[in-house]
């Protein structure tokens, strides 16, 4: 009898261990350190910026691959095995990561939203999209300014204006510090050395955009519409495409005859985008293609803030040489 006996113990006590540890959405920092999982190439920046110092914490990249979009995005097997073995996942939030909500929620690991308390824009898809912006003042003196929330579905791209890109900064900390509060301060320190960072750059990147001989911006991505509002720019229309999937003959006759109405310098793609409309309307009239980042993929391993200023400085640099 004992005998019998002895292999369903042994075997309840295997099981036990495993069981008992049931879903991780309270997740503490353990012994063996703290596993971070941002979704995101903007976060995962942010994320080592903010950890830097912190002892046994790790940084990991779930989508880390070229992408212009992740709003259709398919996790693949490694991707599951990041999103497994995290302590914490770290989401861009405001909609970005809705097509893998399954996936999320059956981690059942704690989650973190950068985009908690941010106010959102609308998509700029296939509107017009102007702004009045002659009294709005992105200071450093004014870094906490809002907008109202728009109508229609909202633009999850919100990184790519520097000054909310600080509120994702302290929002990360502070979760951070909530799940390892020994580290907590630690975090907050750095999330606002580097916000004082981004808002001082974005103070003496913004002036060079101030004299532009046309402000307005036909693109090849929705995805810039933070970026134009925190410049003092309007996409005048936005055409969201896929390799294979282009715009129609009508879309192209109305961005042509658009071109020519607003005297338009230049058009912009987006870096990992398709560019095969956009070629078409080159051919047609002449006009320029200028590639824009949405920072969506980079290397990993790369100094958090000095990487994404650099993208930023990048678009601005470009803009500043199409449309001067």
């Amino acid at each position: 009898m004992l005998k019998k006996i002895l292999p369903f113990l042994l075997g309840l006590a295997l099981v036990l261990p495993l069981t008992a540890c049931g879903p991780r959405e309270s997740a503490q920092r353990s012994e063996d350190g703290l596993t971070l999982a941002a979704v995101t190439y903007p976060v995962y920046l942010f994320a080592r910026e903010i950890t830097q110092g912190a002892e046994n914490v790790e940084v990991t990249l779930i989508i880390n691959q070229s992408v212009s979009c992740v709003h259709d995005y398919t996790l693949s097997v490694r991707d599951m095995k990041i999103l497994d073995g995290a302590d914490v996942v770290l989401l861009n939030g405001a909609g970005l990561e809705a097509s893998m909500a399954d996936a999320l929620e059956a981690a059942h690991t704690r989650q973190i939203d950068c985009s908690t308390g941010i106010a959102l824009l609308a998509s700029s898809h296939d509107h017009d999209h102007d702004h009045d912006h002659e009294d709005e003042d992105h200071s450093q003196e004014d870094p906490d300014y809002d907008h109202e929330e728009e109508e229609g579905e909202p633009d999850p791209h919100i990184w790519l204006d520097p000054l909310r890109a600080c509120q994702m900064l302290e929002n990360l900390a502070r979760g951070l510090g909530e799940v390892d509060p020994d580290h907590a301060a630690l975090y907050q320190a750095n999330a606002q050395t580097a916000g004082s960072k981004v808002a001082a750059a974005y103070r003496d990147l913004k002036p060079q955009l101030a004299d532009l001989a046309c402000r307005d911006l036909i693109t090849f991505h929705d995805g810039f519409t933070y970026f134009a509002d925190a410049f003092d720019l309007t996409i005048l229309r936005s055409i969201e495409e896929e390799a294979g999937s282009e715009a129609s003959a009508r879309d192209v006759i109305e961005i042509v005859e658009e071109l020519e109405l607003h005297h338009i310098p230049a058009i912009f793609t987006e870096v990992n985008g398709s560019t095969a409309t956009a070629q078409v309307i080159h051919r047609e009239t002449g006009v320029p293609v200028y590639p824009l980042n949405l920072l969506m993929s980079g290397e990993t391993g790369a100094v958090g803030i000095d990487t994404y200023l650099a993208g930023i400085t990048a678009n601005v640099n470009t803009i500043q040489e199409a449309c001067s």
